[in-house]
């Protein structure tokens, strides 16, 4: 099964497909685009990461990825990578249990960690959104 519901390569989901698809998570969705592009000077795209992955909206800032959203039936999984001093930050930011997991269960590479967070609950929401502040400082 694949992080996001888009697979094939050959069809970049459009934003209705994408709204359809996460369905009653619009509202997180929207927040979360909202608090990127409100707090940090980024670009966005669409990416394709493979059949495992799927497509995903991607935001970079300064040319490296800030923060990924791949969206999923009823739903949308976050992807945040850390480095070792963000994974340490993270761990001591009192996160909820989703999140927690999702650092524990994180394989580390030399870019970081790959954190793949499940959007179920407002508390994973403002995870997401504190992991971003460890991660990025927000434009003033």
């Amino acid at each position: 099964m694949s992080i996001g519901s888009f697979t094939d390569r050959n069809h970049q989901p459009t934003r209705d497909e994408i709204l359809r698809e996460i369905g009653s998570s619009r509202g997180a969705w929207e927040s979360l685009e909202a608090t990127i592009t409100q707090n940090y000077r980024v670009k966005t795209d669409f990416g394709f990461y493979g059949k495992n992955y799927g497509w995903a909206q991607r935001f970079r800032k300064g040319g490296k990825a800030l923060i990924s959203l791949y969206p999923r039936q009823n739903g949308f999984t976050v992807q945040v990578v850390l480095d070792e001093t963000g994974i340490q930050k993270a761990l001591e930011a009192g996160l909820g249990e989703n999140t927690r997991q999702a650092i524990e269960s994180a394989n580390p590479y030399p870019e970081g960690r790959w954190l793949f967070i499940r959007i179920e609950t407002g508390e994973d929401l403002a995870d997401v959104r504190r992991l971003l502040e460890i991660k990025a400082k927000p434009v003033s």
